[in-house]
This record gives structure tokens, C-alpha cells and sequence, in this order.
């Protein structure tokens, strides 16, 4: 299911029912998974690997080298996995040598028109990254985060799971999970507690992830005391548990 317009070098390797529109583009050391499909005008080099079931809309650029002026040709490589959504007019570069050589992006991700996925970035599974939204290199964002359109994130940032940045978000810190902000630059603006509501976190989870929040932003302790304080009541609540690892973990520091 290739059209005759599409450029397919013969070493890519595509899985049984992968379809190619036309004036593709398909490098080699390219694989492509079972039943994915590539609209018009989407060009992907390598090393790149995308797993089955992958939708590519027109006019996108997957695998190219990184913008990184560090970047002097190595083999670098990007890995995207399955069931994603890539709307139109996507970038989403290799790895860097620097930066372990791998951008990965894992399953059912819903990636909106304009956005651009810098190298070395580690994205999870069921983020919704709306329309312009941007991440610079070395970006981690964990399970099922969602980005408002045009949010910036900063090289190295954090992003924790099920939080929610704001349209035109800048996130020069980490974000801790859970935790919905906004601005520029981000500031908290609560818990993300529809989108907990929404993903089958029970009442008593909220209500102790609520609880976790008051400390963290709402109690006026320095940092340390208040992951203390989560410590405190970790065991009864993975979430808090996940929650105060993080802000111990962070390299940056939190948006707060």
C-alpha cells in the first residue's frame, strides 16, 4: 500500500498493512510497524523505529537530525511506539550523543498540528500535546500529561504525570505530578482534579492528593519540610508517595 509517488528506500522496513501516501518521503534504517499509516508529505529519516498502528498526518518531519549545534553527525536514533496520533505539521528530532542518543515517545499519545519534540526528549504514554506546544531538549514528560496550546518547556524540565499546563504555559521548572499551571512564567493553579476524575482516580485519592497539594503550596513551609510532611502520609496514598519522590528527585526545583 504504497503510492507510486512515494520515495521508499529499499533498506526501510515496513510492517504488513503500513500505508504511504503520496510524495513521501521514507528513509533508510526506517521501520515502520503493522497498520500504521502516513498521509501525504510526511518525511521520516533515521535511524527513526515507529511502532503498529501509528496515524501520520500530511506535512510532518519525523527523525531528523537534532537542532543541537553539539550534533556532529553521529548515529543517533528516535523511538516511537504505538497507537499515536501525529497531526499535520510536526518536528520531532533524533537523539544527541550528550544526551543518551535517543528521543522516545511511548503509546497512545494524541500530538496536535505544530508541535515540536526536541532531541533527547522521553515522552510516556496518553499525552495530549495540543496545537503548538513545544519541548526543548532533554524534556521528560511521565504518563498521560496534557500540554494547552503554544506551552514552552525548557530544556531538562520534569514534567510530572496527569498534570496540565494552560495555553501559552512557560515551564521553565519541573511540574510536579498531578498539579495543573499556568502563566509565564508557570505558576500552580490547583490540582488537575478532572483530569484525575477522568482517568478513574477514586474520591479518597483526591482527597488526599487535595490534602498533598495544601502542603506543598498552600502551607508556606520551605520545600523540604513539606516533602517531610507528604512523607508523613505516603503510605496510605501511593499518589502523595509519587508525589513527594518527585519534588525530592528534582534537579530544578518545582513550579511554585
Amino acid at each position: 500500500m504504497i503510492h507510486s509517488s512515494a520515495l521508499v528506500d529499499p533498506a526501510a522496513r515496513l510492517g504488513e498493512g503500513v500505508c504511504v501516501g503520496p510524495w513521501c518521503e521514507i528513509g533508510a534504517s526506517v521501520e515502520i510497524g503493522e497498520h500504521s499509516s502516513l498521509a501525504p508529505h510526511v518525511v521520516i529519516t533515521g535511524p527513526t523505529s515507529i511502532g503498529a498502528g501509528n496515524k501520520v498526518y500530511p506535512f510532518n518531519s519525523i527523525g531528523a537530525d537534532s537542532q543541537d549545534k553539539k550534533y556532529a553527525g553521529e548515529e543517533t536514533h528516535l523511538e516511537i511506539g504505538n497507537s499515536n496520533v501525529i497531526r499535520e505539521f510536526c518536528t520531532i528530532n533524533r537523539g544527541t550523543a550528550q544526551g543518551g542518543g535517543v528521543t522516545r515517545i511511548g503509546n497512545d499519545n494524541w500530538i496536535m498540528a505544530y508541535v515540536h519534540i526536541a532531541h533527547d526528549c522521553q515522552i510516556g504514554h496518553g499525552a495530549v500535546m495540543a496545537n503548538g506546544t513545544s519541548l526543548a531538549g532533554h524534556v521528560t514528560v511521565q504518563e498521560r500529561v496534557t500540554f494547552g496550546g503554544f506551552t514552552l518547556v525548557h530544556q531538562f524540565c520534569r514534567i510530572g504525570a496527569h498534570s496540565f499546563t494552560a495555553m501559552g504555559t512557560v515551564v521553565r521548572k519541573d511540574v510536579p505530578p498531578y498539579v495543573m499551571v499556568a502563566g509565564n512564567p508557570a505558576r500552580p493553579r490547583g490540582l488537575n482534579v478532572e483530569g484525575l476524575r477522568r482517568h478513574g482516580f477514586s474520591p479518597e485519592t483526591v482527597r488526599r492528593l487535595r490534602q498533598a497539594y495544601r502542603i506543598v503550596y498552600r502551607k508556606g513551609l520551605p520545600l523540604d519540610r513539606a516533602v517531610t510532611e507528604l512523607e508523613a502520609i505516603a503510605q496510605a496514598c501511593p499518589e502523595v508517595a509519587n508525589l513527594a519522590a518527585f519534588i525530592r528527585d528534582s534537579p530544578r526545583g518545582i513550579v511554585r
